[in-house]
């Protein structure tokens, strides 16, 4: 917790203005505060209330922050190995077992939307804390459901229920750093909960082995729970009362608003959405390409799927560095080319007959330029809406799987009739990219973005 007792803070002119005392600093037009030392005069200068936590607090911040985070993709991807045992279990068809998962995305969505706006109004503690322990009660619901229907309804309200910890965790590095910071802060999360779409299949097989698929269910409300206790504990409020409300941001409408009159928001949100769209047309296509069309079987699908997912967690933390450099404008100028490029490149081979390496190499590619995408979208968004964070990242949660809910299936609509291909995959994958390329240039105009602050 942000403790500043034990060191007061004045403002760079305190000492100049009559009323500042060690305990009670001058106000500042800048917002900067200097913390006291041995030597006041030469303290450094505080821009966000996170410069001044410790190191090893801002290393429990990121654990924590990034495992609840994770907490969404767990939910989501844990019990997909499970689908053909469900199936049997429940005496129905593999279409309606996946409307499960559909479930699971649409209350993800639909929670994201409420809970980022509400953190907004209320603070971020008390929506965490309800909705996480939502989590865990739907869970426990999901795994004594007795039908498939009461297990459809526990999903849903599975997804909303994770999804306050990706919506409030962004808010709360936003709302204590700022600037090159933050971009930093948010891939150190990243790199935390980037590790749960490579371990959750991995992990939902494992399980399988030594317990039956109600179990994964009481994993989840067991890693719920572990997350709940950690919040309560470790937590704290981080958005004061004094700026939850105030002038055009009062209301949950009038936050929406505020957002979506930036150009250059919706310029980030439809290149994240894309680059997100372009994954999920991969997710959705790669068991049958590498598993039917190159005969991977189920443990080299596994490999392949962890090594792409290490090129996203690779991708982001070396964006990071770059951000903060040369701006994640100019990042994400790269990085969308590249997904083009790289998507292109495998369409091509394809065509060409180059088989299996034709097709990997470029798909890393393209896997990591999402990396480098993900983090700069987002941190664009968060830096010029530091007051409507949670509004502003669950606006950007909700379009990215909505947006890929509706445009992964075009894989399987174009390969009707001739199966799953490289090119039918790709191909999708480049008319993502080729629109967050657009986004990015006609909304965003990486010139007219100005650079991050210290």
């Amino acid at each position: 917790m942000l403790d500043t007792s034990s060191h007061p803070v004045i403002t760079p002119s305190a000492s100049a203005a009559p009323s500042a005392t060690p305990s009670r600093p001058a106000p500042s037009t800048t917002g900067a505060i200097r913390t006291l030392g041995k030597n006041p005069a030469t303290a450094p200068i505080v821009l966000h209330p996170g410069d001044a936590i410790p190191s090893s607090r801002r290393v429990l911040y990121i654990v924590l922050l990034g495992a609840l985070t994770a907490l969404g993709p767990f939910t989501i991807d844990l019990y997909l190995p499970a689908f053909p045992v469900l199936e049997a279990d429940f005496q129905t068809t593999a279409a309606a077992i996946q409307l499960t998962l559909t479930g699971t995305m649409i209350g993800f969505a639909l929670g994201q939307l409420i809970v980022g706006p509400l953190s907004d109004k209320v603070g971020r503690r008390i929506p965490l804390l309800s909705v996480t322990a939502l989590h865990v009660a739907a869970s426990i619901f999901a795994a004594l459901a007795p039908t498939l229907g009461t297990l459809s309804v526990a999903r849903v309200l599975m997804g909303a229920g994770a999804a306050a910890g990706g919506v409030v965790a962004a808010a709360i590095i936003r709302d204590l750093f700022g600037g090159r910071r933050l971009v930093v802060m948010l891939s150190r999360m990243a790199m935390v909960s980037g590790v749960a779409p490579v371990l959750a299949p991995l992990a939902g097989s494992a399980l399988l082995l030594v317990m039956p698929w109600r179990g994964i269910f009481v994993v989840l409300a067991v890693y719920g729970a572990v997350m709940l206790v950690s919040a309560i504990i470790f937590i704290p409020e981080t958005l004061p009362p004094a700026r939850r409300g105030g002038p055009g941001a009062t209301t949950v409408w009038q936050r929406y608003g505020s957002v979506f009159r930036d150009r250059v928001f919706i310029g980030v949100l439809v290149i994240g959405a894309m680059a997100f769209s372009g994954l999920f047309s991969y997710l959705s296509a790669s068991s049958f390409l590498f598993q039917v069309t190159y005969g991977f079987n189920p443990q080299q699908y596994g490999v392949l799927f962890a090594v792409n997912s290490v090129g996203v967690v690779v991708g982001v933390q070396v964006a990071s560095r770059l951000a903060a450099r040369f701006g994640p404008q100019w990042v994400l100028a790269v990085s969308t080319a590249v997904l083009v490029l790289a998507g292109g490149t495998i369409v091509l081979t394809d065509q060409l007959g180059l088989g299996l390496w034709g097709t990997v190499i470029p798909l890393f590619f393209f896997m990591t330029a999402c990396g480098f995408t993900f983090p700069c979208a987002q941190v664009l968004a968060l830096d010029r809406h530091g007051k409507a964070a949670g509004t502003a990242q669950s606006i950007i949660g909700a379009a990215n799987f909505g947006v890929a809910g509706i445009i992964s299936p075009l894989v399987g609509l174009l390969a009707t009739g001739s199966g799953i291909t490289a090119t039918t995959m790709a191909s999708v994958m480049v008319g993502c990219a080729v629109i967050g390329v657009i986004a990015l240039w006609t909304l965003v105009r990486p010139r007219t973005v100005e650079r991050l602050a210290p």
